[in-house]
């Protein structure tokens, strides 16, 4: 190809922008209009559609996964010198909310074939102190949670409670990070109805999105009030405020109490507005992203390139990141590969650097020598676009330039 051809063929493709259209636009155009833009009838409204689709008793929808995870660990009263488990493989919001409420981390290398954590490494990291394990869907491919639940049940003997409502659960409890899982399912049943509790993101570069946000649900616990959960989760991301503005809106409600110094991090109605429209177009936003990931799939495979299973029987992914692996190539030539490919035109990314090679978690005594697993898939991934902005041409040139690019790298 010339390089005149070259310039004429170039596309321009971004990595992950949100999917906004006209419905969008109006939904949060109304909101302006109706005079109340921050939490109010738009998050109720968004909060019951979730909680209806996941199949959960209820929602609670605030301004990011991380606040949803730390609630939920709030919830579990989970602090000082109580223990949490989660993998070296992620982005940081999997671990910093341990940390945020006091608790200590401890980190599980994911496993030699897979980015998922190394289950007999969980099994015997599991302490009388451990009261949850973060779990993570990585990609919105859903962790393996017969295996978790069963590792949990054959340590039940190990586990003492610091609440009611972990004493109700009676093991450690399960609070996966779903960022990228909605719309996920695991033998039928919707990520969020499998996990005690789980903490969706609804960032701008998710697939589902409230430009920042995030939604927490929970499966019902025998002998707790969902109504009880849903009131303490109101409160402890709200001041710690009896009532919340709608409700003081009320004729004479103007009187409020503060029931502890808690935190702020509620969703806004101009962000649940994004919501509603986004929902009412998903179904059709996840059958397309499993259209471009069967394209890719098809390409790739027969290649040499290494990628995740995001359909099987077991399991539906969401299909939030298509994750590759070159086999056999350095990070030097995994960067070159990327800086190529932007070359081109199409910008890639890596997911993730393993969290003991970030400064915070050099701090915290973590070091990536003992993840030898997470730095051998960190080493050679590239995450390329996926998107349901891509276009099938779009799709094709992905294809045909990553395809005669890594050509030269694989042996």
């Amino acid at each position: 190809m010339s390089n005149t051809m070259e310039k004429e063929s170039k596309m321009n493709i971004s990595f992950s922008p949100p999917d906004i259209t006209e419905a969008e636009i109006n939904e949060v155009a109304d909101t302006l209009r109706s005079g109340w833009i921050t939490t109010g009838p738009k998050t109720k409204l968004l909060e019951k559609k979730v909680a209806e689709w996941i199949g959960t008793p209820k929602c609670v929808c605030l301004n990011s996964q991380t606040a949803c995870a730390e609630t939920s660990l709030r919830i579990l009263e989970i602090g000082e010198g109580d223990e949490v488990i989660t993998t070296a493989y992620t982005y940081t919001a999997s671990a910093s909310t341990i940390v945020h409420v006091g608790a200590t981390i401890v980190m599980v290398d994911c496993q030699g074939d897979s980015l998922e954590m190394d289950y007999d490494a969980l099994e015997a990291a599991i302490t009388e102190k451990t009261k949850a394990i973060i779990s993570v869907d990585l990609g919105g491919i859903p962790c393996d949670y017969d295996c978790i639940f069963s590792i949990v049940e054959r340590k039940k003997n190990l586990f003492k409670p610091n609440n009611k409502i972990q004493e109700k659960i009676g093991r450690i409890a399960i609070v996966a990070d779903g960022a990228h899982a909605f719309g996920a399912t695991w033998h039928g049943k919707m990520i969020g109805s499998v996990a005690d509790f789980t903490n969706y993101s609804y960032h701008a570069v998710k697939n589902f999105t409230t430009a920042e946000g995030g939604a927490m649900v929970w499966k019902h616990i025998d002998g707790v009030d969902d109504e009880e959960i849903y009131h303490l989760a109101q409160l402890l991301t709200l001041h710690g405020q009896s009532k919340d503005a709608l409700a003081k809106t009320q004729l004479g409600a103007w009187e409020y109490d503060i029931v502890g110094t808690w935190y702020k991090c509620n969703m806004t109605d101009m962000a649940a507005a994004l919501g509603l429209a986004q929902f009412e177009r998903y179904p059709e936003l996840l059958k397309r992203r499993k259209e471009i990931i069967e394209k890719y799939d098809s390409a790739f495979k027969p290649l040499g390139v290494e990628v995740l299973e995001h359909y099987t029987n077991e399991y539906t992914s969401s299909g939030h990141l298509y994750i590759t692996r070159v086999p056999g190539i350095s990070d030097q030539q995994r960067r070159e590969i990327i800086i190529k490919m932007a070359e081109a035109g199409v910008v890639c990314n890596v997911h993730y650097k393993p969290l003991p090679m970030h400064t915070a978690y050099k701090k915290l005594g973590f070091d990536i020598k003992d993840y030898p697993n997470a730095y051998k898939h960190y080493e050679n991934e590239i995450t390329l676009p996926l998107h349901t902005k891509l276009t099938d041409e779009e799709v094709a040139y992905v294809v045909e330039t990553y395809c005669q690019i890594v050509k030269e790298y694989i042996n």
